[in-house]
């Protein structure tokens, strides 16, 4: 057996943190989109907030100053801008969501790891995000990794109730008869993950450059915290991936092959 194929059979029998499943054991695979199919440091979202902002000013009549106070305390009070707005100000959804993703697309670089990885790991793919089909198909187009994807579950799909509310994970489950405890969903805001813990699927968890979205992240809930999810789907996928020893944790120095590899088995959860 070559160095290659080893390193490949050793990283597809990781065992997660308690609770959760090895990589080879998962059958579909549950993708959150935003700051999770691409890197939150490209500040894609940043557009988000501003074109949310801006609605809240234009159709409840305030500055810009004054709107960012109301979409904080929708936020806080109704999980999301827009459930405030639909809650308070009997706004259409429809209406909300086409304003706030007319954004560029520019700023979301190519993945090519993460397109080849997607493509090669066995298993259905699915986004179940709290924004819209219609943005959810037009960054994986652009990502160019849409013929990847089964399926999207969007905030439509969920009653207008966005996670970690559970509406939309039984209708992801229900729609595309997918077994909990074969499953893996990966997103970067780690309290989405405790309804998907809880339903028996495995979870990791996005690590991202925004706080809040690390809230509870030190949870129980939480089998794999990645910082690389082209490597982590590639390992998966049973490919080769480049030496890169300072994406894993525990950090300690090894000499031989095996012990590097050893980097890949922390006694709490795995790390990429």
């Amino acid at each position: 057996m070559t160095a290659s194929s080893s390193r490949k059979n050793i990283l597809l029998n990781i065992l997660p943190s308690p609770g959760g499943r090895p990589l080879s054991e998962i059958e579909t695979w549950i993708f959150d989109l935003d700051n999770t199919l691409y890197p939150a440091s490209c500040r894609l979202f940043d557009q988000i907030h501003s074109r949310m902002q801006r609605f809240v000013a234009e159709r409840l009549e305030l500055s810009l100053d004054q709107a960012l106070v109301v979409q904080k305390t929708y936020f806080r009070e109704h999980g999301t801008t827009m459930r405030g707005l639909m809650t308070v100000d009997k706004v259409d959804p429809h209406e909300f969501l086409a304003y706030v993703h007319d954004i560029d697309l520019a700023c979301v670089p190519p993945d090519p790891v993460l397109a080849a990885a997607l493509k090669a790991l066995p298993g259905r793919k699915i986004v179940h995000t709290n924004g819209s089909v219609a943005h959810a198909r037009r960054l994986l187009d652009h990502l160019d990794i849409a013929g990847s994807f089964c399926g999207i579950v969007d905030i439509v799909d969920a009653g207008f109730e966005p996670k970690p509310a559970l509406a939309g994970y039984y209708e992801l489950l229900r729609r595309h008869q997918v077994a909990p405890h074969t499953a893996m969903m990966i997103e970067d805001m780690a309290k989405n993950l405790v309804p998907a813990a809880a339903l028996g699927m495995t979870t990791a968890w996005m690590r991202g450059t925004i706080d809040w979205a690390a809230a509870g992240a030190e949870g129980s809930h939480i089998h794999y915290v990645v910082d690389d999810l082209g490597r982590f789907l590639t390992a998966a996928a049973g490919l080769d991936i480049p030496t890169r020893a300072e994406c894993f944790e525990p950090n300690w120095k090894q000499d031989s092959e095996e012990a590097e590899t050893a980097k890949l088995l922390p006694t709490g959860r795995n790390l990429w």
